[in-house]
């Protein structure tokens, strides 16, 4: 954790939703004018898309059919730990861009399936924010949750979070329901041992819940909507949460326990805004006192 140079990561798995939750930061950051260093989490990947379909052919001739993103052996975990600690320490580090569709290659003038090439933070920013699978992962060599100073975990309930990754991969990316299938099935090991355990590590954590049947996401034909859902948000310790004034403001919102409150699914982006924008000024205040 840093005082000068204070970090944000936001952690989910694929197809939980944390890009909308970036989003929310963007807008943020932007109406309190906060200049940010941004890492998307799939920088940290080991291997571009062609020498991944290698590795996993690889891993599977030996015996092993569940290698996957989610694995430290796919990822460079303890660079992204150096980043964060040399960020934490300097307010500097380098990342990079996986590039995913058409699109994006214009964009990074890199074919899709690759890296842009490595660059350095721009310099003077107040806060870096991080999002992708691994913002507060601890195994036994690396340990990148000890240098966020503020982890948000977002984790729709399985079902959900299946129904978005099946439909936005077909749609975005041309794959089949069984091959999204397939991928859910090889990274469900990996998904138990080193996403779950984040989730116990994050500071707030935003959980959508459909309101619909979604007893088998391999056939929904439809993602549920914000309002067909609530999202239950828990906070690691509920001092200095002003839960009277959300519920105030969060209409149809109500306390679950001590440290959770519930609102309607529609009123996340709010929530997010009335919860977030103190977390972050007060991280960016103190980074200015200390400075």
């Amino acid at each position: 954790m840093s005082v000068r140079h204070p970090i944000i990561s936001v952690t989910g798995s694929s197809g939980a939703g944390t890009t909308t939750v970036r989003q929310t930061f963007e807008r943020i950051f932007r109406r309190e004018g906060i200049a940010a260093a941004w890492i998307e989490g799939d920088a940290f990947h080991r291997h571009d898309r062609a020498e991944m379909r290698r590795a996993m052919a690889s891993a599977a001739a030996a015996g092993n059919a569940h290698f996957s993103h989610f694995g430290p052996e796919a990822n460079l975990l303890r660079e992204l730990e150096t980043v964060f600690s040399e960020y934490g320490r300097d307010g500097t580090g380098r990342t990079r861009h996986y590039v995913h569709d058409d699109a994006e290659a214009l964009r990074f003038g890199t074919p899709p399936g690759t890296f842009t090439a490595w660059e350095e933070f721009p310099r003077d920013t107040s806060v870096l924010f991080y999002e992708g699978l691994h913002g507060a992962v601890v195994t036994e060599d690396v340990d990148v949750a000890r240098h966020a100073d503020l982890k948000i975990g977002v984790v729709p309930v399985i079902n959900l979070e299946w129904i978005q990754k099946i439909h936005r991969d077909k749609a975005a990316r041309g794959y089949s329901t069984e091959a999204v299938t397939d991928t859910i099935l090889r990274r469900m090991p990996d998904y138990i041992r080193y996403i779950c355990p984040q989730f116990t590590e994050t500071d707030v954590n935003f959980q959508r819940v459909p309101t619909v049947d979604t007893s088998n996401p391999f056939v929904a034909r439809w993602i549920p909507t914000p309002d067909e859902s609530m999202v239950v948000i828990r906070f690691r310790s509920p001092r200095g949460i002003d839960f009277a004034y959300l519920v105030s403001m969060l209409q149809g919102s109500f306390m679950s326990r001590a440290n959770s409150i519930v609102i309607p699914g529609g009123k996340l982006d709010l929530a997010m805004q009335l919860i977030l924008t103190p977390m972050i000024l007060q991280l960016v205040e103190r980074s200015r006192r200390a400075a």
